[in-house]
C-alpha cells in the first residue's frame, strides 16, 4: 500500500514533535531535578532551625516539579475530566488514596489532576514500585520522603515493617496528609490472569478492567497513620469541615481511572506525545475511615468490594462512556479539570532561570577557586 505524501508529512510532523518535545523534557530535567537538590543542600540550616519551614519550602517545589511533569501531557492535550465526589471538600485532611493500576501513565494523570486540589500535593507521600528510585524523578522522590516497595512474595513481610517503620519516622515528621498507593500491586495486564485465577480457585468475582488487591500495605497504614479514636463524616458540605481538625487518617478515597476505549496512556506517550488528544476520567468516592473495618478479613473483604465496585464502575464507563451517577443523582456530574497555562509556564521559567543561576554561581566559584 503505498503511502501519500499528506500521510508522509503527518508521520514527519508527528516524530519532529515527539524528537522537540523530548528534547524539552531532558532539558527541563537536567535543570529542575538539580535545581530542587540544591535549593535543599542550601536550606539545611532551616532544617535544623525549623524544619516545618524547610519541609513547607521542600512541599512547594516538589509540587511544582510535578506540575511540570503534569504541563507535558496539558500541552499535548492530555487533559482530566472528574467524577463522582468532590475531593477539595477533604484536601486538607488526612487521606487514603486507592488507586487502579492500568500503566505508567496513571502516576502523571495523579500528579495532573491534583494540582488543584489545595495542599495536597506538597504534603503528600506516594508509595511505588522500587524500580521507581533508579528514575531520573528518583532522588526527588527520596528526599521527599516517598517510599518504594519491593513486589514479590519473597520481600512482602520485610516491606510491610520497612513501610510501618517509614511512615512512623516521616509521615508526620514532614507534615504529610495524603498518601497514595496502587493495592493491585502491579499493572493491570500483568496481573489480570494470576489474579483471575485466584479469584476462580476461591470463588471470588470475575474481574476484567481491574485486578484483586493485595490487602498488606494498606492494612500497615491504617494501623499506623488512623488515630485510636477516629470520626468522620461522608463527604460533601459542612460536615466535612466539621472534621477537618481532627487528628490521623480521616478519609479513604477509592480513586479508579478510565482510558477511553480503555487504552491506558503510559510515560512515553506523555513524553512524546504522539497520540492523539485525550480526555481521562478520574471517579472519586469518599469513606470515613470509621466505616473502615479494621479486623485483616474484614478488611479484605471491604477492599475487594471497592475493586468489585471498580470493575462495575469501568465496565459502565467503557459501554456508555462516562461513569454512573453517585446514590441520590439522577444524572452523573463531571467536572472538568483545568491547569493555568500561565502559572505552568511560570514555573518552567522558575526552573530554567534556577538553572541558569547555578550554573553561573558554580562557574564563579570555579573560577575564584582555580
Amino acid at each position: 500500500m503505498a503511502v501519500t505524501l499528506e500521510q508522509a508529512q503527518k508521520v514527519g510532523y508527528t516524530c519532529l514533535k515527539a524528537l522537540l518535545r523530548f528534547a524539552f523534557m531532558v532539558a527541563n530535567n537536567l535543570v529542575a531535578i538539580p535545581s530542587y537538590v540544591l535549593y535543599l543542600i542550601v536550606l539545611q540550616p532551616l532544617r535544623i532551625l525549623d524544619s516545618n519551614s524547610f519541609w513547607y519550602i521542600e512541599g512547594v517545589l516538589f509540587k511544582w516539579l510535578l506540575a511540570m511533569v503534569a504541563s507535558w501531557g496539558w500541552w499535548a492535550g492530555y487533559t482530566v475530566v472528574e467524577w463522582g465526589d468532590d475531593v477539595k471538600a477533604v484536601s486538607e485532611d488526612e487521606a487514603m488514596v486507592l488507586v487502579n493500576h492500568q500503566a505508567t501513565g496513571d502516576v502523571c494523570t495523579l500528579m495532573m489532576c491534583l494540582q488543584d486540589k489545595g495542599t495536597v500535593v506538597r504534603q503528600m507521600m506516594w508509595l511505588m514500585d522500587h524500580i521507581f528510585k533508579y528514575t531520573n524523578f528518583g532522588i526527588v522522590s527520596l528526599i521527599h520522603g516517598d517510599f518504594f516497595i519491593r513486589q514479590g512474595r519473597t520481600h512482602r513481610d520485610q516491606q510491610l515493617v520497612l513501610l510501618k517503620d517509614h511512615l512512623e519516622k516521616y509521615y508526620r515528621s514532614r507534615n504529610r496528609k495524603w498518601i497514595v498507593l496502587f493495592p493491585e500491586g502491579g499493572f493491570l495486564r500483568k496481573r489480570r490472569e494470576t489474579s483471575q485465577a485466584f479469584a476462580k480457585k476461591n470463588n471470588l468475582p470475575f474481574l476484567k478492567h481491574v485486578t484483586l488487591p493485595r490487602l498488606g500495605a494498606t492494612q500497615v497504614i491504617l494501623k499506623t497513620l488512623v488515630a485510636p479514636q477516629e470520626n468522620g463524616t461522608p463527604s460533601g458540605g459542612d460536615s466535612v469541615r466539621k472534621e477537618s481538625k481532627s487528628k490521623g487518617l480521616q478519609w479513604v478515597i477509592d480513586t479508579t481511572i478510565a482510558y477511553p476505549k480503555a487504552e491506558p496512556i503510559d510515560i512515553q506517550t506523555w513524553i512524546l506525545g504522539y497520540r492523539q488528544p485525550t480526555v481521562t476520567h478520574v471517579h472519586y468516592r469518599i469513606f470515613p475511615v470509621k466505616d473502615v473495618p479494621a479486623e485483616p478479613e474484614a478488611l479484605t473483604n471491604w477492599l475487594y468490594q471497592r475493586f468489585i465496585e471498580k470493575e462495575d464502575l469501568l465496565t459502565h464507563f467503557y459501554e456508555t462512556g462516562a461513569f454512573p451517577p453517585l446514590q441520590g443523582q439522577t444524572k452523573a456530574i463531571s467536572r472538568e479539570m483545568t491547569l493555568s497555562n500561565l502559572w505552568l509556564v511560570a514555573i518552567q521559567s522558575f526552573a530554567f532561570l534556577s538553572g541558569g543561576m547555578w550554573y553561573c554561581l558554580f562557574q564563579y566559584l570555579y573560577h575564584c577557586l582555580f
